[in-house]
């Protein structure tokens, strides 16, 4: 039996049958593109990998009732179908978000009646299972307990804290990570070639900038890879050679997630904001005075000049004078507090704190590395060391283990790898020797000298 054998998938809200001789075509790729058996299924190694444990509880068709935790696009919807499809179970899924205690009343009932009919099993699945209230999980106890149905859960939240203690002890914990680049490039080039379930007979034709460009930009998750190539496909046209060629703009397009939505009326508004941050960066306080009265005086909004005023005191003061964040911040509750004309006094101490004190822009520049490591490499998962083992699940799964108290050694410092492995020799924070920061430099200085000598 193979999850199209399975005989009906929920496309829209309503169920569709799908035949063996062709697709729905409003299933969508990421559904259509579902395996069918353990070898098509790609990533989850330490789970379902040769000699696995849990490979061998499905092959041998001894399947405990489990929970299957992990990010989103890790494949665990795609998994409970290949175990029922490979168990040859009847499968019924349920979403938490939509189903109630009747729901599961009724697949109860028709377990009953299947097993004693034709002996056939029931996995009911359940997509979202930390979204159960209290009363819904425990209405499920009794079923997993005494082998009405097999339960499979999947949540992308830790069980330890939405999953009763009950329904926990009678499931096995199975932990899911997030999908290589690999990984997800191959299904990807699957998906392009599948002429029966995939984009095949559309000769999608995918440039290898748009492919990577793609793979990374997925974060690990299948689905949005597959959701994004779909929609680049829909949106273009075949070319005379009868292939639809995908470029990078078409990707960045497809994948794009956010809108830069700004209104570009009023020039002058514009160019006074300049004038009063570049003469602020200039530590000109005089000129920074003017530019400021010529907009309050003009009638602007004070407390977008407050909310400016703000920004700047981190992206061109920060850590060289720290008391300027607090200044501009009291300024903008002053000018809430007492309003105008007499808040403007407030935003005039606060313009020459910010124009006369010392600058640097090492925050704004260790902050822009961030955001291009974030938007451009994969979101790494936190070290094990680092997470809080509050319960026994999460120390059994290493949490904490090995983590090393600062506050127990010399100095209060220790030398500890506290970014992903990807990233443990970046550094994005490099000090000046302006104000405070010096300071801080020399700090910094003492522990990263500290960090060579351990490693020598």
């Amino acid at each position: 039996m193979t999850l199209f054998d399975l005989g009906k998938l929920e496309a829209k809200g309503e169920e569709v049958s799908v035949g063996d001789e062709g697709l729905v075509h409003d299933v969508p790729l990421a559904a259509r593109m579902r395996p069918r058996s353990l070898a098509e299924f790609v990533g989850q190694g330490h789970l379902v990998g040769e000699g696995r444990v849990l490979r061998k509880c499905i092959e041998s068709d001894q399947l405990p009732s489990m929970i299957l935790w992990g990010p989103p696009g890790s494949g665990k919807t795609t998994l409970a179908y290949v175990i029922a499809s490979v168990t040859k179970s009847h499968f019924s899924p349920l979403s938490a978000v939509s189903a109630g205690v009747a729901d599961l009343r009724r697949v109860v009932d028709e377990a009953r009646r299947r097993r004693k009919l034709s002996g056939q099993r029931t996995i009911m699945f359940v997509d979202e299972i930390h979204r159960f209230n209290k009363t819904q999980q425990d209405a499920v106890l009794p079923f997993v307990e005494n082998g009405v149905v097999s339960l499979i859960g999947a949540t992308t939240e830790n069980p330890s804290f939405e999953v009763i203690s009950a329904l926990l002890s009678r499931c096995r914990v199975f932990s899911l990570n997030s999908l290589t680049d690999e990984e997800v490039r191959l299904i990807v080039e699957r998906a392009v070639k599948d002429e029966d379930r995939g984009l095949g007979k559309l000769k999608v034709k995918l440039s290898e900038e748009a492919l990577v460009h793609l793979v990374v930009m997925a974060n690990g998750d299948a689905r949005v890879a597959l959701n994004a190539l779909e929609m680049a496909t829909q949106a273009t046209a075949s070319e005379a050679d009868g292939y639809r060629k995908l470029s990078l703009e078409t990707i960045e397009e497809a994948l794009q997630r956010r809108a830069l939505l700004y209104d570009k009326d009023g020039e002058q508004h514009y160019d006074l904001i300049s004038a009063l941050h570049k003469s602020l960066r200039g530590s000109d306080p005089d000129a920074a005075l003017y530019w400021l009265g010529r907009m309050l005086e003009a009638g602007e909004d004070p407390l977008y000049v407050a909310r400016r005023l703000v920004r700047f005191a981190s992206e061109d003061v920060g850590m060289a004078d720290p008391q300027a964040l607090m200044v501009s911040v009291a300024a903008q509750q002053a000018v809430h507090f007492i309003g105008m004309p007499e808040g403007s006094l407030a935003l005039a101490e606060a313009v020459t704190y910010l124009a006369t004190a010392p600058k640097s822009n090492s925050l704004d520049e260790a902050y822009s590395k961030v955001q291009q490591d974030v938007e451009r490499s994969r979101n790494e998962p936190v070290p094990l060391h680092l997470r809080n083992p509050v319960t026994k699940l999460m120390r059994e799964f290493g949490y904490g283990k090995g983590y090393k108290y600062a506050h127990d050694y010399p100095g209060h410092f220790v030398e500890q790898q506290n970014l992903p492995d990807v990233l443990k020799e970046k550094r994005y924070y490099s000090p000046s020797d302006q104000g405070y920061e010096k300071e801080v430099r020399a700090r910094l200085k003492a522990w990263w000298e500290r960090k060579r000598e351990k490693k020598d």
